[in-house]
């Protein structure tokens, strides 16, 4: 996996991974992470930080350092390896058992015993609980647990799915104790008990964290090497205010988000002390609409705004080199990146997207909202949205306006139905092909969307999970991917780059945040190596 790194020309000898433990003369003093993710508990959404619920980037970056799970995804990625279990794998050539071993000695930081039946209860959970946030359709298709002994589990599939060892290395699937958790009921709050690298306390301010202290646990027993004994990870309003921290040293690292201007600032004009850093990405950015809405029901409304959309212009003017035009919902480097939206409609194109709407009988302009989420992808995508919003009332075809709101009302209300058009990203759960297509497409979907295409969710998303050889599945991610760009129940837009800001005396910075965005804490380590 490339890697390339921008660094101040006085440190830029730190480009070599360090690998060694924190030292020097300010050991035991806790790294400070910055993050622009808000964690606030509201009427729609009481339990952000219950497994059986959570599903998004933020959240999960507070369960995986808590939670542990039996598999989970090794530093600079590649297939799953065992976590907590001992061994995993396929039973059977047809995919459709899979069978792991705990291992010996494994217990929650309170002591108790790690067993066969908490890893059954706690992935039961999550398929009974069956919130409307989505996580549950990454499990979906378990048709029994069965465990043998206190160390056994088997996992009995209802259909082949070779990406299974991916879906239980992600926190829907984290090992809960049977005493902290409800079976049938999700957990209020922001507590999280676990077995994982770290013990999690979270200090608040009304319904709002200000601050996670993570403690490294004593008992963890698992795959990953603690590099630190404590972390904080602390939320800031916007980039502005997290990267004036980190210039004060408040803080050590920024990583979610970094502006544009952030990033061309510290690349161009390096501050004294502070380097930046570049890591692999698979974030992608994307219009989602509600095909039930009157505005956009019409499917060729939705081909008319594909045929209008300019992704060259709008990346060049809000993210610049950070991004790149995305024309698939699976992105670049992945198996299965194709051009669908591209081969379909070509350049941006209004007199196309005219005669589409009115071969439709679709009268012009068309009214349309474009709802974002103001406080979760970063500073620019009020500034993204408004130029959406030039490009369709350019085109003369559309009048269009935008709305934004916070990601705690806006979240429920793009699940709720309420937003026709609406501006979503996608942090990959596992590094495949099929995680950038049954979220949005499968039954149970993370958009809640009312979409549904029965020859890809009952024949093409099964036929492709029966590939092994996720490279043999191509063809298939090929017919789905021109279903989507013919019916566009969503729009990709653009994906992202990564970049990770960091005080020059902290190492591990490149392996702390992965290709989908998790940060992982136990990387990061003070001094030198």
């Amino acid at each position: 996996m490339n890697r390339k790194t921008l660094v101040l020309p006085a440190v830029a000898g730190l480009l070599a991974p360090l690998l060694a433990a924190c030292g020097g003369a300010e050991e035991g003093r806790a790294i400070v992470v910055g993050t622009t993710d808000q964690f606030i508990v509201t009427e729609d959404a009481p339990a952000p930080l219950d497994p059986a619920y959570a599903y998004d980037t933020g959240a999960w970056n507070i369960l995986r350092q808590t939670l542990q799970t039996l598999m989970h995804v090794p530093r600079g990625g590649g297939e799953p390896v065992p976590e907590a279990a001992q061994t995993c794998g396929f039973s059977d050539k047809a995919s459709e058992s899979y069978r792991c071993t705990l291992r010996s000695g494994l217990t929650f930081a309170d002591g108790t015993p790690v067993t066969a039946e908490d890893v059954k209860f706690s992935i039961e959970r999550v398929l009974k609980i069956k919130s409307d946030n989505g996580t549950a359709a990454l499990l979906s298709n378990i048709d029994a647990i069965e465990t043998q002994g206190t160390s056994g589990i088997v996992f009995h599939l209802k259909t082949p799915d070779a990406t299974f060892p991916y879906k239980i290395s992600t926190p829907v699937a984290g090992i809960l104790s049977k005493d902290k958790y409800a079976a049938d009921k999700l957990r209020d709050g922001f507590e999280v008990d676990g077995s994982g690298p770290y013990t999690m306390k979270a200090e608040r301010e009304g319904d709002k964290v200000t601050r996670f202290v993570f403690t490294k646990n004593p008992t963890y027993k698992g795959d990953v090497t603690l590099r630190n004994d404590k972390v904080e990870l602390r939320p800031f309003a916007d980039a502005d205010a997290m990267g004036a921290a980190l210039e004060h040293d408040d803080i050590d690292m920024m990583a979610r988000s970094l502006s544009q201007k952030q990033i061309k600032e510290l690349t161009e004009a390096p501050k004294e002390n502070i380097r930046v850093t570049e890591v692999p990405g698979l974030e992608i950015r994307y219009l989602g609409f509600n095909t039930e809405a009157p505005s956009v029901e019409q499917k060729a409304v939705r081909q008319a705004m594909a045929a209008v959309v300019d992704r060259g212009a709008l990346v060049n003017l809000v993210y610049g080199p950070t991004a790149e035009p995305l024309y698939s919902l699976i992105p670049s480097s992945i198996t299965g990146h194709a051009t669908p939206f591209f081969d379909e409609y070509g350049e941006p194109d209004p007199a196309r997207a005219a005669k589409i709407l009115k071969d439709a009988g679709v009268k012009t302009p068309v009214k349309v909202t474009l709802n974002y989420t103001t406080d979760h992808y970063g500073a620019e995508t009020a500034k993204e949205f408004e130029a959406l919003k030039n490009q369709l009332v350019a085109s003369g075809l559309f009048d269009a306006k935008v709305q934004g709101a916070e990601w705690s009302a806006f979240r429920t209300a793009q699940k709720r139905g309420d937003y026709a058009v609406y501006g979503l990203g996608w942090f990959p759960d596992y590094p495949d092909p099929d995680n950038y297509i049954a979220p949005f497409l499968d039954s149970d979907n993370f958009l809640n969307t009312p979409y549904v295409n029965k020859t890809v969710r009952e024949k093409l998303i099964p036929r492709s999970r029966r590939q092994a050889d996720r490279n043999a599945a191509t063809p298939v991610y090929a017919q789905i991917q021109k279903i989507v760009a013919k019916d566009v129940p969503v729009l990709p837009l653009w994906q992202g780059k990564q970049y990770v800001a960091a005080r020059d005396d902290l190492n591990g910075v490149e392996y702390a945040l992965n290709t989908s965005s998790d940060l992982l804490l136990w990387e990061l380590g003070r001094g030198t190596a």
